[in-house]
């Protein structure tokens, strides 16, 4: 608190309902070292309401004796580990103090100040757009990660008490009382984004395996992240989650809605965020997708599919995969090991039957993305079936006269059942790599280098794994 500055303790004024203070101690320029050294004669003078006097000595008294008891723990600590230096050591130090830094997190976080036009939002209380969504949790994440000395690992009441707080700050932004999972999930997304090039390190890797953990295995969290805090955290939100039956209304809604010819796909895409929670903790629990399908049918979308796959990982995966195909395509094709393919064949006869543009710009694009496995030496069959019965049990696409332009057929399947029609390749690729993600499916390791190559583009990773 000692380094804020007038800004942000005049957010931190708003936070904690002082707002009419704001004028005053910005007309004062009281920064975050001002505000402590103020004794009980100058907050008479700054401030007219007794009951706001009494309110704000009692917040920077009680942040004076947390700091105070801070700097006494710290002293019994240097007096303990030079008295018992076998007893005191760093696991011990990391315990001791885990409790007293929640409790600095709960009385001194105050939110970023967020740029002009997220600020311009939220001034006019309007419910932010995607996008204008993803700007508010990227600040927040980088604002977290600020506080936690770059921490990549906020715990569960760390992630509580941020969103507490944007939602205390712009109360609008509770969507129906379903404002703080939805923003929660989010923020717990966007770091997962930003650790995902540190988890996919080798170094990490091998660390993770000499340490017990296996590739697939959810990591056991640390002592100090089970704290009795933590678990009830999530006991909280789960009653805050089951409580009621507004969850059961959303699924009822959207099983009756699927079923009628005119959709009304806003009030979808609102009922598909409401119930984002319930649905990533059925497949997170590894529920049968037949049960996934059933409670949630719009899953079965295309449109649905990249939404849901956007709302995980903040990226457009159709518009990605288009990009994807345009730029590779005639790479792919002027690749030796591609040359007597019997798509390639297939191609090359079609092509001589077109003139116009368009068609031998999607003929050749079909033909990059159905030649992709043969690329990196992987098995095509778990990638397409052409014109030939689906065989894998993952997520594989179904391809049927793919250069007729009249009766060319794409669909996704997974499990052997068909999940969804497709208009096109770019859009079955897409579809296939979503598929993979939203459904948290394995990938099987005879296709592995064909998705990492899809996926570094995907995810515009630094060193995207190229061509051969």
């Amino acid at each position: 608190m000692e380094s804020w500055s007038v800004q942000q303790v005049c957010n931190w004024l708003k936070q904690r309902n002082l707002g009419e203070l704001v004028p005053k101690f910005r007309e004062e320029e009281i920064s975050g070292a001002a505000l402590l050294a103020l004794n009980d004669r100058m907050v008479q003078q700054l401030v007219k309401k007794i009951g706001h006097q009494a309110v704000l000595m009692d917040l920077i008294k009680k942040y004076q004796q947390q700091k105070s008891g801070l700097e006494s723990l710290m002293y019994c600590y240097e007096t303990a580990s030079q008295k018992f230096p076998e007893v005191i050591n760093g696991k011990n130090l990391k315990s001791f103090f885990a409790r007293h830094k929640m409790l600095q997190w709960a009385s001194s976080y105050v939110l970023p100040d967020f740029p002009y036009d997220v600020k311009c939002i939220l001034a006019e209380k309007k419910c932010p757009d995607h996008s204008m969504r993803i700007r508010i949790i990227e600040f927040l994440q980088a604002d977290m990660t600020k506080y936690l000395e770059g921490s990549l690992y906020p715990n569960s009441q760390q992630y509580n008490i941020v969103v507490n707080a944007l939602l205390q700050a712009y109360p609008f932004l509770d969507e129906d009382g379903n404002g703080f999972l939805l923003w929660k999930r989010a923020l717990k997304d966007r770091f997962k984004y930003v650790r995902r090039p540190i988890e996919d390190d080798e170094q990490v890797l091998r660390n993770k395996c000499k340490f017990g953990h296996r590739r697939g295995q959810s990591r056991k969290s640390s002592f100090a992240e089970n704290t009795l805090d933590d678990v009830r955290g999530r006991v909280e939100e789960e009653t805050l989650h089951l409580k009621g039956s507004a969850m059961d209304l959303h699924i009822k809604w959207l099983n009756r809605e699927y079923m009628k010819t005119q959709r009304n796909w806003e009030e979808v895409d609102n009922r598909m965020n409401a119930t984002i929670e319930i649905r990533r903790k059925m497949i997170s629990n590894k529920a049968p997708l037949k049960d996934v399908l059933r409670t949630f049918p719009f899953l079965r979308c295309p449109y649905q599919l990249f939404r849901e796959f956007q709302l995980l990982t903040h990226m457009d995966i159709y518009k990605k995969t288009v990009e994807i195909l345009e730029i590779h395509s005639e790479n792919i094709l002027s690749l030796y090991v591609v040359r007597n393919n019997p798509i390639n064949t297939m191609l090359q006869e079609n092509l001589k039957q077109h003139t116009e543009e368009d068609v031998l710009k999607y003929m050749k694009m079909t033909a990059a993305c159905l030649l992709l496995p043969e690329v990196f030496g992987d098995d095509s069959s778990l990638f397409a079936a052409v014109n030939e019965e689906v065989k894998a049990v993952t997520p594989v696409l179904e391809v049927k006269n793919p250069f007729n332009m009249n009766s060319c057929e794409f669909s996704l399947y997974i499990e052997r059942e068909e999940l969804a029609q497709l208009d096109d390749c770019s859009m079955a690729l897409a579809a296939l790599v979503a598929a993979f993600h939203v459904f948290d499916i394995p990938c099987p390791k005879r296709i592995h280098r064909t998705l990492k190559f899809l996926e570094s583009l995907v995810f515009e990773v630094r060193s995207p794994a190229s061509l051969p």
